[in-house]
C-alpha cells in the first residue's frame, strides 16, 4: 500500500499542475483508485477522455507549436474512427487544415478494441501508418467473451484473422511503433534486432 500511496500521491501533483482537463482527469481518478480502490472507472472514463482528447487537438495548434510531439491515444482512438465524418466537419467548420495535415501526422491510434468489427473499422477509416499494435491483456474487462470463448481483452486475434496485406501488418505490429518510439528503435537496433 506504500507504493500505491507514493504512486498517488505523484499522480495527484501531476493532475494538479497539468493544463489538459482530459490529462487532470485521468491522473486524479488514478491517484483516487490507488488510494481508496473500489469500481475501477476505466471503460466509460477512458474512451470519453480518448474521444475528448483528439477534439481538443483539432480544436488547437498544439503540433504547430511542436511539430514533432507524437500523441498515441489508446483505444482505437476512441468514438474518433466512427465519428470521422463530423470530425473532419469539425475541422472544416473551424477553418483548420484537413485532418490528416492538422493532427494525423502526430497522432497515433492503437488497436485496442475488444471486437473485431471494430478493430476492421480502425483500419479501414484510419490509415494504416498511424495505428500501432496495443493489447490490454489484464485490461478493463477481464473475462472470458461467451460467444467466443476468448478473452476479451485479447486484441492480436482480431488482427491475426483480418486479410491484412503483409506489409500494413509489419507497420502495424513493429515499424509505425518504431517510428513513433524513435529512442525504442535505437535501443533495439543496438541489441542487432
Amino acid at each position: 500500500q506504500a507504493a500505491k500511496d507514493l504512486l498517488a500521491d505523484s499522480f495527484e501533483q501531476l493532475g494538479y499542475q497539468t493544463e489538459n482537463g482530459v490529462w487532470r482527469n485521468c491522473y486524479l481518478t488514478g491517484a483516487q483508485q490507488l488510494r481508496n480502490g473500489g469500481r475501477e472507472l476505466g471503460s466509460a472514463t477512458w474512451i470519453n477522455a480518448d474521444t475528448t482528447a483528439f477534439t481538443q487537438l483539432i480544436e488547437g495548434d498544439l503540433f504547430a507549436d511542436f511539430p514533432t510531439l507524437r500523441f498515441v491515444i489508446p483505444h482505437g482512438g476512441g468514438a474518433v474512427p466512427y465519428h470521422w465524418g463530423r470530425y473532419r466537419g469539425l475541422a472544416d467548420m473551424l477553418k483548420r487544415p484537413p485532418l490528416t495535415e492538422h493532427v494525423m501526422k502526430n497522432v497515433f491510434f492503437y488497436t485496442c478494441v475488444y471486437h473485431r468489427p471494430g478493430i476492421a473499422l480502425l483500419l479501414e477509416v484510419i490509415d494504416g501508418n498511424n495505428i500501432l499494435f496495443g493489447s490490454e491483456m489484464i485490461g478493463a474487462v477481464r473475462g472470458i467473451d461467451p460467444d467466443t470463448g476468448h478473452h476479451f481483452d485479447d486484441t492480436r486475434r482480431y488482427l491475426d484473422e483480418l486479410p491484412l496485406e503483409a506489409g500494413l501488418r509489419k507497420r502495424i505490429f513493429e515499424g509505425n511503433v518504431r517510428r513513433v518510439f524513435p529512442r525504442l528503435d535505437a535501443a533495439l537496433r543496438a541489441r542487432g534486432r
